[in-house]
């Protein structure tokens, strides 16, 4: 139903795919696209987020974590597989030691919407097909003075002592 039009739609046996797919825009092929990550992390309030060495799919990795961890004969092995230090050390000079391994089941039903100006908000409960379940992983350190709680990013980015 191209009457009128000026462009080449190759006729003579070009390219298939251009002759009988349309792609984004008006019969042209779309551009390549790279892989894209759709999963988020979820973040924990009062912690810092940022991962301490960028790792693809860091999200992915915890998720099997977590499954393994849960049917490991023995955690302590594992966790010496899986290079979670001991003992270590932050940045700032605290020495660490591992006391243990907590894995949470977390599961949203609700969610809140802030009205205009924040001084109140309308609660949603959510309806079985968006809630959302996952486990949360930490790995509690004691540090001399009290306890640390960190996400396995954290922990990867842990100078060993």
């Amino acid at each position: 139903m191209h009457r009128g039009d000026d462009h080449h739609h190759h006729q003579d046996g070009g390219d298939l795919y251009e002759t009988t797919v349309a792609g984004a825009g008006h019969n042209h092929r779309p551009a390549p696209r790279g892989v894209v990550q759709w999963q988020t992390p979820h973040r924990h309030p009062g912690v810092d987020n940022a991962p301490a060495r960028a790792e693809s799919d860091l999200d992915l990795v915890e998720a099997t974590f977590v499954e393994a961890f849960l049917d490991a004969s023995d955690p302590t092995s594992f966790l010496r597989l899986a290079q979670v230090p001991f003992e270590a050390s932050v940045p700032e000079g605290a020495k660490l030691a591992l006391l243990r391994v907590e894995i949470d089941a977390v599961v949203d039903v609700g969610a809140v919407t802030p009205h205009l100006g924040g001084a109140s908000f309308r609660y949603d409960p959510l309806p079985a097909r968006m809630v959302s379940r996952r486990k949360r992983l930490r790995f509690v350190y004691f540090d001399g003075q009290g306890l640390r709680a960190l996400d396995l990013a954290q922990v990867r980015g842990l100078v060993v002592t």
